[in-house]
């Protein structure tokens, strides 16, 4: 098993599309979609999963970055949420994505009387102890109450009056769309056929039951029909417009909401901690990227999730004057390095806003041989899955083996703890220095080794991007080899984080990524001009959100 989505991986899983039935056949390449996939295939089932665009291109990549149990919930008493969230959250931290996920510390500033450090201490305390109780504590450190000095030790960028205390307690961190393609892998890996860039235009239907769907390539045109005994629309935000390809009249609603969020260099707030606080409608998110910060959210109506959802100057505005009201130096317009946006789908009920909108999933059947799965949170994409693939099975006998994924490293995650301790030695034998080895292990795990050989043929692409330094030019190369990278964004935004860490959307690493990759994409120099003019109207687009922006003045 190599689980390389290559080209020719590509083509190959197309062509059983078009000549054999499956039993599952899921619609959405985001993390539920990929998840659901793994699913079905580690039980055994024939399964195949296609993507309209990019794998994680839509709400999969756009998120706060943060597995986590949702803390928030438990004012809303939705202990079993946040339970099962705690539970998924060992697992990815320990067992099934070490090399993706991370624990980070929070700091949560305490800013009215003693009773406050009661409430929100005891909140807390029940937040660990439900990680016990899950078994997944181990790597999360407890929490710990501070004082108005030491959390100032902590993060010196707080303003003194911005609180009375603090406690710090811990969450992780993770690379959602290196994450969700790593799913994909896995899935392919375990026998499942995957293609991106392949649009659903009409479920099949033999009567009343949906058997099929007729699939447009929109990197060749080619058009063909795949014919499977459940399929799963696991296309989120979307999932209201794809349902109506099956002609049915019953559908599963889901709002978008829509969720912004902003980059900083690191060196713009001081502080050795994350920090969460209350924002005006929501809770503002301030989290540790590697060299940068990452600001959000917000959380607003979307009307129309055909749209592609971008940041306009009044998310930025907004985020700037929440995050400016607790730090010691504010930060502006020109300390924003990236913006990204995405959508959230909540399966709509009755709530006036969308941050009322359970995060609780929903799984529908709208016409027999169909399912829908909607709502729900990323930390709990494994469960969805699982209780989807449950569904979609029931009819086919009691044979059908229950999930296993709970057992399933992803691909990067078994051997990771092995070489994270032989990182030094692993250095010199790649002729790299130890810090780029442990940036690499972080981002491909025991995948490091394809790395290897990539260098070993090719000793240039040891050497960083230009206008990227913290990307190795091997990295460019190994997302078309092994990580299904068809199109410049896919790697900019997705595959690596250039478009979001560096000034300009990565627009100044943008050519050279071009030249690297248009020899295995088989570009001649109108597709390389075309791709570049593409990235350079959508990295345009995401820079005129700061434009005109004015910075909130802080009493």
């Amino acid at each position: 098993m190599s689980g390389a989505l290559s080209s020719l991986a590509r083509e190959h899983s197309l062509e059983r599309m078009g000549r054999e039935p499956f039993d599952i056949l899921v619609v959405g390449g985001g993390v539920v979609g990929a998840g659901a996939a793994l699913d079905a295939a580690t039980r055994g089932l024939s399964t195949a999963l296609v993507e309209a665009r990019d794998w994680a291109s839509g709400t999969s990549s756009r998120s706060s970055k943060l597995i986590h149990g949702g803390l928030r919930y438990l004012e809303m008493l939705d202990f079993g949420l946040v339970h099962e969230a705690l539970r998924e959250r060992g697992l990815l931290l320990n067992r099934l994505a070490p090399h993706l996920v991370r624990p980070v510390p929070f700091l949560y500033p305490l800013t009215r009387p003693a009773w406050e450090r009661v409430y929100v201490g005891a909140g807390i305390a029940m937040y660990d102890a439900l990680a016990l109780a899950s078994r997944a504590k181990k790597g999360i450190p407890t929490h710990r109450h501070l004082s108005r000095r030491a959390a100032l030790d902590v993060a010196p960028a707080l303003r003194p009056d911005a609180l009375r205390g603090a406690i710090q307690y811990f969450d992780a961190a993770v690379d959602d769309a290196r994450h969700t393609m790593s799913i994909v892998r896995t899935a392919a890996e375990y026998g499942a056929c995957v293609a991106n860039r392949v649009e659903v235009t009409k479920f099949v239907r033999d009567g009343d039951r949906v058997v099929g769907a007729e699939l447009h390539d929109l990197e060749s045109g080619r058009r063909s029909t795949v014919h499977a005994r459940q399929i799963i629309n696991a296309t989120g935000a979307w999932s209201t417009a794809s349902q109506q390809l099956a002609g049915s009249a019953r559908a599963l609603t889901v709002r978008a909401s829509k969720g912004v969020h902003l980059v900083l260099p690191a060196d713009r707030i001081d502080s050795a901690s994350g920090i969460i606080a209350r924002s005006d409608h929501s809770v503002l998110f301030v989290i540790p990227w590697g060299q940068h910060w990452i600001v959000g959210t917000t959380d607003t109506e979307w009307d129309d999730p055909t749209v592609e959802p971008v940041t306009d100057a009044d998310d930025v505005d907004y985020l700037l004057e929440q995050v400016n009201r607790i730090l010691r130096r504010p930060v502006g317009r020109a300390d924003v390095v990236g913006t990204y946006a995405g959508l959230r789908p909540l399966v709509a009920g009755s709530a006036d806003s969308t941050t009322k909108l359970s995060r609780e999933h929903v799984v529908s059947a709208p016409l027999p041989g169909l399912l829908v799965i909607a709502g729900g949170k990323y930390t709990t994409y494994r469960v969805m899955a699982a209780d989807v693939v449950n569904e979609a099975v029931r009819e086919f006998g009691p044979e059908i083996p229950p999930s296993c994924t709970q057992d399933v490293p992803l691909v990067g995650g078994a051997g990771f703890a092995a070489l994270w301790n032989k990182r030094s030695r692993l250095a010199v034998e790649l002729g790299l220095t130890t810090e780029a080895v442990e940036r690499l292990l972080r981002r491909y795990g025991d995948r490091i080794s394809d790395l290897g050989a990539l260098l070993h043929d090719r000793p240039e692409l040891a050497f960083p991007v230009l206008g990227a330094p913290g990307y190795l030019r091997a990295e460019i190369v190994y997302a078309v080899t092994h990580e299904d990278a068809r199109h410049l964004d896919d790697i900019l935004i997705r595959r690596t984080r250039i478009a979001m860490e560096y000034p300009g959307h990565g627009i100044d690493a943008a050519a050279e990524v071009a030249d690297l990759i248009a020899p295995l994409l088989n570009w001649d120099a109108a597709t390389v001009a075309e791709e570049l003019a593409s990235y350079h109207d959508l990295a345009s687009a995401e820079s005129t959100s700061l434009e005109g922006v004015m910075l909130t003045e802080v009493p």
